[in-house]
């Protein structure tokens, strides 16, 4: 985020109840100052508001509208340092942020793979243990003096469009798994130990962003409309699509994960900036309380002056700021009493973090294609291969936007060359693969190896925060390099992608020359040990595409600012994302192949769920849509057992993927996603999975005035190729 932009953040206060001691220069409170036993909101033993209100009473208007900004003033008369609010740690403690500096003790921090990449192992239990992580090395840095506490993730936002520059840092294109993976890395980020938090967390950019540069359109100056027309479903006494789509994983991130603070966005929402937008911040999110630019330091005293702002909101706005600075232990004085203040340089990249970055990655590329089978390669047969491609030595490439200073990297390149000798030819000189440069040297490694592996795909000169992609094929001459390479080869012939959006490789998955396609994202430090662990079979794909790959026809005539996400069959508009969109695709949401194969087979599931109602009338006919509201939604949930079968020979470790498709009609989309489950089952073995699906929150869709029902009658539930019918009806409570 460059520094000349005002960007806004909004701290919730949500109402819950030695190896570096020396080196901290702490925050306030220090016996040592002899000052903090005269003041009450030094005193840890009071309740966290007492102290707050008692710190706020002491403080002069300046200096109250000194601490409006990320760049927090001190206070000295009351020993108090001041204090860089802007971290980042989206995969891994960043330096993009001022608050965080890599060097001497602290040369760097786990980098784990970008986040469309983790989220494709769809594990919520490897996104909270990534948080975890995180939070530890955050912490470490910290007591060091060379980061804060507060981290401005995760980017909870939808991947509406396949060209978005920042669709890499996002869960993907469904709105609940975006909030379940904000859930899980917010609960890692921040602890378990109740109104205390280790770090705090920002789900970020509320809402309905995801344009950044596109034809002339800036986030900074842009609204989310269609074809200049404000769109009606976005109006928030409507607000379809906000209600089913973008607003999802907000919802999630505050009830479900008590995140510490929500960051709103660039753009503007039907008009109004959103970091400007009453109805936004005090209908739907309460608050505005800090600033992440000099604005609010700037204005806000003369504000006071004019009558425009009182003494009082910014007394509010600092009881939400203060309070998550003493939930974080920032007022306790000595570091060591918290239970985090023993962590230091030798708690960061630790060889247990580097390990859970390499499995992370292992569990988020993904299997595209393979033909014949081509792969695994065989340490017996393939001794030699052909590595080719401008990303098959790369480095920096591997971690993508949001980034820090990694532990280490190993290229694929170097992976490869673990399991067999390499022939190394770039092929292309970067990802533009511009130019009239020959390739022959390229053919002729592919002609003397055993198998040739092509690492191709995007890197932030193609797709990054403020640039957008104008299209979805491979760069300049990648496609022909690619083609002329698999032609030539002697041996098998492998595609690696790096990338974080979807790239239109149909030339790939129709030529039979090319065996294999696999997708391995920004893999993070370990990429190019996870990929080959993947080409030899060491470890068997397991991780499903978190969005839709869609044709470069798709985007030739659709515009990214049409936000619009139900196709309409008058105008001709597609639709986006697998929810809406029924055309052709190059590989669907939820697409991932193993080494294996398996079977499923339903247990147990009912065939009917009663929906208690409150008593009316107007809402007991089977054949309505009910509204949630009018529902007794607590401890109501639909549950199956499933079996799942390895029916291979090989052990494998698969995502479960549980739809549900409403009954016709109710405003519904195709289908939705309603559960997922991530099960290891050895050869030959079986597993059993119990799945629960909340019914109110998800078997209902939200109709044209943004009300979320529960539609009466027959929902199909499918899981792989197996489907079950359960209906649904009202039973009103007397």
């Amino acid at each position: 985020m460059p520094t000349s932009l005002i960007i806004t953040v909004l701290v919730l206060f949500l109402n819950v109840a030695s190896q570096t001691s020396e080196a901290l220069d702490l925050f306030a409170c220090d016996p040592k100052d002899g000052m903090s036993r005269n003041f009450t909101f030094c005193q840890v033993n009071l309740p966290t508001k007492s102290r707050v209100g008692d710190l706020i009473g002491r403080l002069t208007l300046q200096e109250k509208i000194g601490l409006l900004v990320n760049g927090a003033a001190a206070v000295p008369r009351l020993g108090m340092k001041g204090y860089e609010w802007w971290s980042e740690a989206l995969h891994g403690v960043s330096n993009v942020g001022p608050g965080t500096k890599f060097g001497g003790a602290f040369p760097g921090a786990t980098s784990f793979p970008q986040v469309i990449t983790t989220a494709a192992s769809f594990n919520a239990t490897l996104w909270e243990a990534i948080g975890r992580v995180v939070s530890d090395e955050a912490r470490a840095m910290f007591n060091g003096g060379v980061a804060g506490l507060t981290y401005w993730s995760p980017n909870v936002n939808i991947f509406r469009d396949p060209r978005w520059g920042r669709g890499q840092e996002t869960p993907g294109e469904d709105p609940v798994v975006a909030g379940k993976y904000g859930v899980s890395y917010v609960r890692g980020l921040q602890g378990n130990d109740g109104e205390r938090l280790k770090v705090a967390a920002c789900c970020k950019h509320y809402t309905a962003y995801d344009v950044d540069n596109w034809n002339g359109v800036d986030r900074c100056k842009g609204s989310a409309m269609s074809g200049g027309l404000l769109l009606d479903v976005m109006e928030y006494e409507g607000g379809q699509d906000m209600e089913d789509t973008f607003n999802v994983p907000f919802k999630m991130c505050v009830k479900e994960g008590n995140v510490a603070s929500i960051m709103c966005s660039y753009n503007q929402v039907n008009g109004i900036p959103t970091c400007a937008d009453p109805k936004l911040l005090k209908k739907i999110i309460r608050g505005l309380d800090l600033d992440c630019g000099p604005f609010l330091g700037q204005y806000t005293e003369g504000a006071v002056k004019k009558g425009l702002l009182n003494e009082k909101e910014i007394n509010n706005a600092l009881l939400n700021t203060l309070t998550v600075q003493m939930r974080l232990g920032m007022f306790d004085g000595e570091p060591l009493s918290t239970p985090y203040g023993n962590l230091g340089p030798n708690d960061v990249c630790t060889p247990a973090h580097q390990e859970l970055a390499l499995e992370a990655a292992r569990q988020g590329i993904v299997l595209l294609k393979n033909q014949g089978p081509q792969l695994p390669l065989s340490t017996l047969h393939h001794h030699s291969i052909a590595v080719i491609g401008p990303n098959s030595n790369v480095t920096a490439t591997m971690i993508g936007n949001y980034a820090g200073v990694p532990c280490g990297y190993t290229t694929p390149l170097q992976g490869i060359g673990r399991y067999a000798s390499t022939i190394y030819q770039q092929g292309c000189a970067n990802v533009a693969c511009a130019g009239d440069q020959p390739f022959d040297a390229a053919l002729d490694a592919a002609r003397q190896a055993d198998a040739t592996v092509l690492v191709m795909g995007l890197d932030l000169s193609i797709e990054a925060e403020s640039r957008d992609r104008t299209g979805l094929l491979l760069p300049g001459r990648q496609q022909e390099l690619v083609s002329k390479v698999a032609a030539a080869s002697k041996g098998p012939t492998i595609l690696v992608l790096m990338s974080g959006g979807p790239i239109d490789v149909s030339f790939a998955e129709n030529d039979p020359k090319i065996g294999a396609i696999v997708w391995a994202g920004y893999p993070g430090q370990a990429g190019g040990a996870a990929i080959s662990d993947v080409l030899f079979g060491t470890t068997n794909p397991g991780g499903k595409l978190p969005m839709t790959w869609y044709p470069q026809d798709y985007v030739t005539n659709l515009p990214m600012t049409d936000m619009a996400m139900r196709s309409n069959k008058l105008t001709g508009y597609p639709g986006r994302t697998y929810r809406f969109y029924r055309g052709k695709v190059v590989y669907p949401f939820g697409h991932g192949i193993s080494y294996t194969n398996f079977a499923h087979t339903i247990v147990s599931a009912p065939a009917m769920v009663s929906v208690p109602l409150r008593a009316s009338r107007n809402e007991t006919n089977s054949g309505k849509a009910i509204r949630v509201t009018k529902a007794r939604c607590n401890g109501l949930s639909l549950g199956l057992q499933v079996d799942v079968k390895n029916i291979g020979s090989v052990d494998g470790t698969h995502t479960l993927l549980v739809y549900s498709e409403p009954p016709a009609g109710y405003w519904a989309p195709i289908k939705q996603l309603v559960a997922f489950e991530k099960v290891l089952v050895a050869a030959g073995s079986q597993e059993r999975v119990g799945i629960n699906i909340q019914v109110c929150k998800l078997m209902s869709v939200v109709d044209g005035s943004g009300n979320r029902r529960i539609p009466m009658g027959a929902h199909v539930l499918y899981i792989g190729d197996v489907k079950h019918l359960v209906s649904l009806q009202a039973s009103v409570d007397n």
